[in-house]
């Protein structure tokens, strides 16, 4: 590498620009939104090779650099880009979000200034039950007619709330203490800056059909809509090879094993050792393992022994 200082020129992303200050909405009142960044694919190709400028390489052969980076999980190169967002969400999806501990964010404060004068609402055809077999999760919608009793109580609950807070403001109350029983459907917002290697581990997570409904809007806005023109190349190798890829546990391999061979008997003798599968009064009860072994089994074509 010579010693010479040479010129730089900035890497920009033309579709990336195009897009900076536009609002992507979400849920009824929030948006998501590109400040800045800084980085592009080229700058995750000339981190892994330790290089100045454009070099010499082909476009393919960036592409496959990247794509056997992120395959391998070399993630430095990755931390080389950064994006900055201005977004507005809901302060009980924002609890979640800011478990992302490896951003640098600047939030709205309601200590200095008024508190945002939105709550998200939920439609009548939007209230989920729980599930019944995940504590944190949800399964199906009420009824209509349930649904709209359940918004008016919350058109109820947030008018009192709004009128609450401004009342204590009128009689001087501190603003740090007047918003005190704002409801967690309160928007806030945020700039948000993260890393490209750390933003593509929250996709991941909160993209996923498990996370939370109202932070996997958020999270495939940023993904599908910003992610994806930013940086290209890694976005393809992030959903070819971390967000649609498949993993399998030692006891998931052990078990495959057993099936693909027709050994059946042998495959259900391992689940009731491994207690994967308990009789209970005829019925057969599967453990959690159990189940999302069975939803790898159905992604490959193929049926467990407990579900014939």
């Amino acid at each position: 590498m010579s010693n010479e200082a040479k010129l730089l020129t900035r890497p920009g992303s033309p579709d990336l620009d195009a897009i900076l200050g536009k609002s992507f909405p979400v849920l009824d009142d929030g948006f998501v939104r590109v400040v800045d960044y800084m980085g592009t694919d080229s700058s995750i190709v000339q981190a892994a090779r330790v290089s100045y400028g454009d070099g010499t390489k082909a476009v393919s052969e960036d592409r496959a650099l990247i794509r056997y980076l992120l395959r391998n999980q070399h993630t430095t190169p990755f931390e080389m880009c950064t994006l900055k967002l201005h977004v507005r969400v809901p302060m009980d999806t924002w609890r979640q979000w800011i478990r992302h501990r490896t951003a640098s964010v600047n939030e709205y404060s309601t200590r200095y200034s008024i508190a945002i004068d939105r709550a998200q609402m939920t439609g009548p055809d939007q209230w989920r039950s729980q599930a019944s077999d995940n504590k944190q999760g949800s399964a199906g919608y009420f009824d209509t007619s349930v649904g709209a009793e359940l918004t008016a109580a919350e058109q109820t609950l947030h008018d009192l709330a709004k009128t609450t807070y401004n009342e204590r403001l009128d009689k001087g109350v501190a603003r740090e203490q007047a918003r005190k029983d704002l409801p967690l459907s309160t928007y806030t917002e945020a700039f948000w800056q993260m890393d490209l290697h750390n933003l593509l581990h929250f996709l991941a997570l909160r993209m996923d059909a498990h996370a939370q409904l109202e932070i996997r809007r958020y999270a495939e806005v940023i993904g599908r809509e910003i992610v994806s023109r930013w940086v290209p190349m890694a976005w393809e190798a992030f959903m070819d090879y971390r967000f649609n890829r498949m993993t399998l546990s030692q006891q998931e391999q052990e078990l495959l094993s057993l099936l693909v061979a027709g050994r059946d008997q042998a495959a259900d003798d391992w689940c009731r050792e491994r207690g994967w599968v308990k009789l209970k009064e005829e019925r057969k009860i599967l453990s959690r393992e159990a189940k999302e072994f069975a939803e790898k089994l159905a992604q490959l074509g193929l049926t467990a022994n407990w579900e014939k």
